[in-house]
């Protein structure tokens, strides 16, 4: 078991990793400035981005990129420089690093290493949304952006459609209206749900309504901003693992369905828990 006290290596380099405002620039906390002017290095997600923050809080660290399109690179690189004892700052455009950002891989290599890693905290887009939801806020299941194809989303949803937690995803303006339709599709269209976008901006907002009622309203409507899904739980998940009996394929599909799937839906989630072909399913249920 390692055990390592970020506060043991004040001599010795050190990675911290400091939340940037999702919105608004008076969330960043005194430590935050404090830590980003006294690191030797800022590896940042877009370092023109971080310049502007930078640029407000008079921070004059240097600065260097450091995205997913270049952690292997960039990695080996960030680790020989703290290995040599320099203090590091890690950064992404706005939120949380490591979620839905980078960092988790250059956390995991520095941590494999034996260097410290300290955590600050700070402002987060999903947890910001979820206590403003009027959603029971815990337990929550967050899982971040979905796949962008259809039938990759289908998939991921069909996983989650018993989760008795509130769910939180994130959505950019250009997708939103077709993962809305995906949600709808896969967990029924009166599942409740609420919209979040530009958190801590100007024109914040909070749609509140079930997922078919959501979809219908930007069918006709402009999405604009980022946004944050929260999708209650199911109440009544699915318990047939539990039961003392196996219940039927029929039975399964009836199930679902009566949990808020669309028919369609409700065979494609029972196909693929008993491993046979959707086809050969639908024809069966339906008799034809």
């Amino acid at each position: 078991m390692q055990q390592i006290s970020s506060f043991k290596n004040q001599t010795g380099g050190c990675l911290y990793l400091v939340p940037t405002p999702i919105g608004n620039l008076d969330d960043m906390t005194f430590r935050a400035i404090k830590t980003l002017q006294d690191v030797d290095l800022i590896a940042a997600e877009d370092t023109r981005h971080t310049q502007q923050l930078l640029n407000h809080f008079e921070i004059s660290t240097r600065e260097i990129s450091f995205h997913e399109h270049n952690t292997e690179q960039r990695i080996p690189e960030l680790i020989a420089k703290l290995k040599d004892g320099q203090k590091i700052a890690q950064c992404s455009d706005a939120g949380m690093p490591s979620i839905s950002d980078p960092g988790k891989e250059l956390v995991a290599a520095a941590v494999k290493e034996g260097i410290p890693v300290v955590p600050l905290p700070g402002a987060n887009a999903g947890l910001t949304a979820l206590i403003a939801s009027g959603l029971v806020p815990q337990p929550f299941y967050f899982y971040g952006f979905l796949e962008r194809k259809h039938q990759q989303q289908v998939t991921a949803l069909e996983e989650l459609v018993n989760r008795p937690e509130t769910m939180i995803f994130y959505e950019a303006p250009h997708r939103l209206k077709k993962t809305l339709a995906t949600m709808a599709e896969v967990f029924g269209d009166e599942r409740p749900a609420v919209l979040a976008r530009e958190l801590t901006k100007r024109y914040e907002e909070f749609s509140r309504g079930s997922l078919g009622e959501l979809r219908d309203w930007f069918e006709s409507h402009e999405a604009r901003g980022e946004f944050v899904v929260l999708v209650a739980g199911n109440p009544h998940p699915n318990k047939q693992e539990d039961a003392g009996q196996p219940q039927s394929l029929q039975e399964q599909i009836d199930a679902a369905i009566v949990d808020g799937l669309s028919t369609n839906a409700a065979i494609k989630l029972v196909a693929k828990r008993n491993g046979i072909k959707r086809q050969d399913l639908y024809k069966q249920y339906h008799n034809l």
